[in-house]
């Protein structure tokens, strides 16, 4: 059958009923006519919630968080003391091999490389591990370390 202007009607189900308010008791909508009691949604002009449908919702499922929190990756921190007292001189030492000395977890995606104490203390440390080089690749190193290392005969290398 060929679909004409004479044949056209509206798919089932999509046209709803038009809700009759007002009209008494017995239709279910009478006496406050869907409206509750009393208070300023009761009455005619009375404001209705937010005028964004689902807004509601959106602001339910966000977290009360004070301030800001950032989602960029914190490095894990590595101390060169226990890098001096777990490896050789002359090692290689990057992510995959403190991991598998436990020095960092598996989950780590960065590491920092930092001195524990006062420079002259950790100077001390790394004497009595025997002065070792090391080339150490690692993703941000400070500066007191990089000293440290570079005095000793080592290499800094920076990952992207």
């Amino acid at each position: 059958m060929a679909v004409t202007l004479s044949n056209l009607q509206p798919q089932k189900g999509s046209q709803g009923r038009k809700k009759r308010l007002g009209r008494g008791d017995g239709s279910g909508y009478g006496t406050y006519s869907g409206r509750g009691q009393k208070g300023q949604r009761s009455r005619s002009g009375g404001k209705k919630g937010l005028k964004l449908k689902g807004m509601r919702r959106n602001i339910r499922n966000l977290p009360k968080l004070r301030g800001f929190k950032s989602k960029a990756v914190r490095p894990e921190v590595v101390h060169l003391e226990d890098i001096g007292e777990k490896f050789k001189s002359g090692d290689t030492i990057d992510p995959q091999k403190l991991k598998k000395f436990g020095l960092i977890s598996e989950k780590t995606q960065k590491i920092k490389i930092l001195c524990k104490t006062p420079q002259k203390s950790s100077d001390k440390k790394l004497k009595k591990s025997g002065n070792k080089k090391f080339t150490i690749k690692a993703h941000a190193i400070s500066s007191s370390a990089q000293k440290l290392i570079r005095k000793a005969g080592g290499k800094v290398i920076v990952i992207q």
